[in-house]
């Protein structure tokens, strides 16, 4: 009798966590998730000492990241469980499994199974050893004591390697909709993993663009998308600009903390560089006279990613292959030219000839601050934690 009820418990988990909106939307893709494996409840809560609170990683809007350790094969793996009582709870869960069932890419983080019998939804991933890149960059947990500007440069190579498979090399266009540097992990080689699919958006292939509610997170997110709603593959590539801002500056990107002009890092660094003042805005760990180049190469582009018109912003397939140019010509500073046309192209393809010839520039005034940013941005400023 009792065994009964724990099964027919278990039967309403399945169906309130979405399992049957799982099926239909699985028999609905292309892609399948046949390898990916069906863990039980008590696998699960073994594996994390009762979902013992030593054992949380993190914790977002949406849900709480433990660690677990899978008795049957000592594999350590990370286990996202979603907050009870949140509302679009199963339709985050069904969203993140299809999602990831479409992705293989080294740079993105690996679903290796989930859990549809408890009374919350559960994802299985492998498990990142080393942390957040938000942890290295801001030396949080400890981190970061060494966190040079080659290894910043080969992570945002990396990153945006990965946004662009998601968004061209995919069964379907993928839109991650939440890029940050909290959603970048980094394994013990310092690869960067992207993460945290739970808010992208699958594009079918005869659209370019999607009407959504907005989704993201302040002072990554895209002003065009928060005005207009419609969401496009430009508006990872403004929240992926902002990473690089951060990766340069070691600056938050929105802070009350700081003054007015300065609380937004977007903004305030387009306005810095119109006015001549990137090196003062750079973080002085990384900035010499044999990387100078490069960081201004690296801030060039970034500023292109935040313009405010998605049109006029580069593709991440374009980005991702000036980063690896960057990073090839970094190494080899003899002949760079020829060896960024040459192995860039090898990677990614040819760039389009008249890419980035648009010159759409802040128009900084008196307080220092873009008025251009400032009639899209007000909107955006107002406090929110960093994590879902």
């Amino acid at each position: 009798m009792q065994r009964r009820k724990f099964t027919k418990l278990k039967e309403q988990y399945f169906i309130q966590n979405g399992g049957l909106l799982l099926q239909e939307q699985l028999a609905s893709q292309v892609g399948s998730v046949e390898t990916t494996k069906i863990f039980t409840a008590e696998e699960l809560e073994k594996a994390t000492n009762n979902y013992h609170e030593s054992r949380i990683l993190g914790e977002g809007g949406y849900g709480i990241v433990y660690k677990g350790i899978l008795l049957d094969s000592n594999r350590v793996v990370a286990i996202k469980k979603s907050k009870i009582g949140v509302p679009t709870q199963k339709e985050q869960f069904v969203n993140e499994l299809i999602v990831l069932s479409q992705i293989n890419h080294r740079n993105v983080v690996r679903l290796l199974g989930c859990c549809l019998e408890t009374s919350v939804p559960l994802l299985v991933y492998e498990f990142i050893a080393n942390g957040t890149l938000f942890e290295h960059i801001h030396h949080i947990n400890g981190r970061g004591s060494s966190f040079s500007w080659e290894l910043r440069l080969k992570i945002a190579a990396e990153t945006a390697g990965a946004l662009a498979y998601l968004h061209s090399s995919a069964l379907m266009q993928i839109i991650h909709r939440d890029v940050k540097a909290t959603n970048i992990l980094l394994d013990d080689n310092y690869t960067a993993k992207v993460s945290d699919f739970g808010a992208s958006r699958l594009i079918p292939l005869d659209q370019n663009q999607l009407t959504t509610l907005v989704q993201g997170t302040f002072g990554y997110l895209d002003p065009e998308y928060f005005l207009t709603n419609q969401l496009t593959e430009k508006s990872d590539v403004y929240s992926f600009g902002v990473v690089l801002m951060e990766l340069l500056t070691s600056k938050v990107a929105l802070s009350f903390a700081r003054p007015e002009e300065e609380r937004n890092l977007a903004s305030f660094f387009v306005c810095s560089m119109d006015e001549g003042h990137l090196y003062q805005i750079l973080d002085d760990d990384i900035a010499n006279e044999s990387n100078i180049e490069t960081l201004q190469n690296v801030a060039d582009l970034a500023k292109r990613c935040v313009r405010l018109k998605g049109e006029d912003r580069p593709s991440m397939k374009e980005v991702a292959m000036e980063l690896e140019g960057m990073r090839i010509a970094a190494k080899h500073s003899w002949g760079k030219d020829d060896i960024c046309a040459e192995e860039t192209e090898y990677f990614l393809g040819s760039p389009k000839s008249d890419t980035y010839l648009l010159n759409v520039g802040a128009d900084c005034g008196p307080s220092g601050t873009s008025s251009g940013y400032d009639s899209m941005q007000n909107q955006l400023l107002m406090p929110n934690d960093d994590g879902r």
